[in-house]
């Protein structure tokens, strides 16, 4: 099984990707899960919904999302022996933060409070360019009589820090150093020692090929006179730069296409202690530019087409040096060939038309039966389950860039199966490019101490070259959630006329709006001509007479209130009878 959370995307440009680390460690953004089972066929898919279940509680995350048939696939030939149990999910969206990094120190045996664990600075981490946390667990057997099976959990922390709060290496003007660093710069604490539970406790610095062959040039400008390469010395200054702690051993790489091997320096931990701490720094003495080493294609994922019902998903190549370097001599002859192995996950909503797929080498359209050699397709189903494509391609090696498209419809969700975000759009996770004739690994000069060196083990393991695609954004039309709140908003303000008209009239008392009525009639007219009035009725003997205004008022006030009453119901049925139709 393999679990991991990053934040970013892993620039293939700019940090290399053919050595182990970016190959085997540089992943997807979001969530990305691997497992393979060993159980019989019919109960992988619910070991996997377990599976997801357990670790969505461990690590505070969205896991369980992932047991759903739309979000995960079945890889096969692609990925032999595991195929046929081997189950694979991706959540591109996952946020990333604190409350998964947590469960994952917390599986260390001292957590984050003493070895190398505790360089663990979330603030440092999270405002880097990338992070990548991994959780490997595999089940084996050891050739020890006494124990049958074990586990083996392996933990990694891939990141892309900055440097003196600075967002970006100065590579581009040669007259300006790139900026030093050290662990308290980095990380903001020191080691205080190893863990009490690990055997040992050790910190790499390597130095690459291309550091290594600048740093060689550099001495041979300068005229250095020092014995044996200066990429080598074990000191702590050399021309390029100055150590802070001198290493205590000094590794170089065995078999290497190029003259200027890498370099690894390895600084023990378990010497130091609270009252010696080990922060380790880097100061250069000149401007130095290089590049890391490319992979042998550089690999992009891109969108085609406009509006919101068609398109089209397009990946594209670009010849890197690396294939012309690492290739065999025989790159010249007309029948090589570089295999580029391709998987690709798209969404159920995602109508991808593999029948569509065309090729192009050299910006020329190729037939697809001379490039591809070997395709899987696994067609989505409705709210079912995901679309999946293997691939194997064989382009010439004497080739500078090629694509593939596959052209798709978009299709409808119901209003339940949209996002929060949905105007944002919906992702396409990363593809995976895989180069199996070359393989990224770094074979030492022989040391009887490197068996003891997990991590140098890992470097030494032959592995494919691997890399990630781009997450696609992919707009889809999607209702207008403010209709409903809109209907609901006018519905109920009518009927409150309604209803509040209707009552008004129910309610309403007649002898009591009479006698308003006459006090307002007695207030309107005056004193002195009501006194005039009861002063003339007692000369001629006659009682004063009240105005008759009030009771046609009344009347003309209760009808008016009735054709309100009335006007309103009739608009209040209209209204229904529209909607309804």
């Amino acid at each position: 099984m393999e679990l991991s959370f990053t934040q970013g995307r892993w620039n293939y440009d700019l940090w290399g990707g053919f050595d182990p680390i970016s190959s085997n460690n540089a992943k997807p953004p979001g969530v990305e899960l691997w497992a393979v089972f060993d159980v019989p066929q019919h109960h992988v898919d619910s070991s996997w919904k377990n599976l997801t279940h357990a670790l969505s509680g461990l690590f505070c995350a969205s896991i369980n999302f992932l047991e759903s048939s739309t979000t995960y696939s079945a890889p096969d030939w692609g990925f032999r022996p595991a195929s046929g149990r081997l189950r694979y999910g991706t959540l591109p969206r996952e946020a990333v933060c604190t409350e998964n990094l947590t469960p994952w120190l917390k599986l260390l045996p001292c957590r984050d409070k003493a070895g190398v664990a505790a360089l663990m600075d979330r603030p440092s981490i999270y405002k880097g360019f990338y992070h990548s946390q991994r959780l490997h667990l595999t089940s084996t057997e050891f050739d020890s009589d006494d124990v049958d099976s074990g586990i083996v959990l392996e933990q990694t922390l891939t990141v892309v820090l900055q440097t003196n709060g600075k967002k970006a290496v100065l590579t581009s003007q040669e007259t300006k150093l790139q900026p030093s660093w050290s662990l308290t710069t980095m990380f903001g604490r020191k080691i205080n020692g190893r863990c009490v539970l690990a055997k040992s406790s050790n910190v790499y610095l390597q130095l690459d090929r291309g550091l290594v062959a600048v740093l060689n040039n550099l001495q041979k400008e300068n005229e250095i006179s020092a014995p044996g390469n200066l990429a080598y010395e074990a000191s702590r200054s050399n021309h390029g730069f100055e150590l802070s702690v001198k290493p205590d051993r000094v590794l170089e790489e065995a078999e290497s296409q190029g003259k200027n091997p890498s370099v690894l320096y390895e600084f023990a931990v378990g010497k130091y202690s609270n009252s010696e701490s080990f922060d380790l720094g880097l100061t250069w003495k000149l401007p130095v530019v290089w590049s890391c080493q490319q992979a042998p294609l550089s690999a992009s994922r891109f969108l085609m087409g406009s509006g919101n019902e068609r398109g089209a998903i397009a990946i594209s190549w670009k010849s890197s040096q690396l294939s012309q370097q690492l290739l065999h001599p025989d790159v010249i002859e007309e029948n090589c060939k570089l295999q580029v192995n391709v998987f690709q996950v798209v969404p159920w909503y995602i109508k991808v038309y593999y029948h569509t797929l065309q090729v192009f080498v050299d910006e020329r359209l190729e037939a697809v039966s001379d490039i591809v050699e070997k395709i899987r397709v696994s067609p989505s189903e409705d709210k079912v389950s995901p679309g999946v494509m293997e691939m194997i391609l064989k382009f010439p090696c004497g080739m500078k860039s090629a694509a593939i498209t596959l052209e798709f419809d978009k299709g409808f969700l119901h209003i339940d199966e949209y996002p929060p975000d949905a105007n944002q759009g919906f992702d396409i996770p990363s593809a995976l490019i895989s180069y199996p004739n070359f393989h990224a690994s770094i074979q030492f000069v022989e040391d009887k101490s490197l068996d003891k060196s997990p991590i140098l083990a890992k470097f030494q393991e032959k592995s494919s070259v691997r890399s990630y695609t781009e997450v696609l954004l992919v707009p889809l039309t999607t209702p207008d959630f403010s209709m409903p709140y809109n209907v609901i908003t006018i519905t109920c303000t009518v009927f409150a006329l309604y209803f509040g008209s209707l009552l008004n009239v129910l309610r309403r008392r007649v002898g009591e709006e009479e006698r308003l009525l006459k006090s307002k009639a007695a207030k309107k007219t005056g004193q002195l001509p009501q006194l005039l009035l009861k002063l003339s009725a007692k000369l001629r003997g006659r009682s004063l007479e009240t105005p008759q205004s009030s009771s046609t008022s009344s009347s003309f006030v209760s009808s008016k209130l009735i054709l309100k009453v009335i006007l309103v119901a009739g608009l209040a049925v209209a209204w229904q009878f529209y909607f309804a139709s």
